[in-house]
């Protein structure tokens, strides 16, 4: 293979079907920060560079605070976020690195705080954005250096 692959290009139908799911969440009741939150969290266990640098950028763009995202991979260490983000936070982590599983603790934190409903949209965020982290990666997308 390539260092580089355009999927989108090579297979337009399949980056149709990510698009499809972006789509459904971008109707979803989920908090634009939420939803980023979701995107950098599992983007930095994926080590994606290319979803985090683009992330980020937008979490900024939406008016995410800096020292936020500088400090979201230790959440825990820090009182800079809501109890719906750290449920949020806990529950990302916990289906991105799926072989351990969602504890009853992090299930019982997030049926507290969200809908049903909501909770269904919080997976599909999750889902979308790994779908997303391992097309990056395997495709070998690398950010650009922003020259600012």
């Amino acid at each position: 293979m390539k260092d580089t692959m355009n999927m989108q290009e090579i297979n337009p139908k399949a980056y149709k079907a990510m698009y499809a799911l972006e789509g459904f969440l971008a109707e979803s009741s989920l908090s634009k920060s939420h939803k980023e939150l979701i995107k950098i969290r599992a983007s930095q266990i994926n080590g994606c560079a290319f979803c985090l640098d683009m992330h980020t950028r937008d979490a900024i763009k939406n008016g995410e605070s800096p020292q936020r995202i500088y400090t979201l991979s230790a959440w825990r260490e820090t009182s800079f976020f809501t109890e719906e983000e750290m449920a949020i936070l806990a529950f990302t982590e916990e289906l991105t690195l799926i072989p351990s599983g969602v504890s009853a603790a992090t299930q019982n934190r997030i049926s507290a705080l969200f809908t049903e409903l909501q909770i269904t949209e919080i997976i599909m965020a999750i889902v979308t954005i790994n779908a997303w982290n391992r097309i990056a990666i395997s495709t070998h997308l690398k950010p650009i250096l922003d020259p600012k």
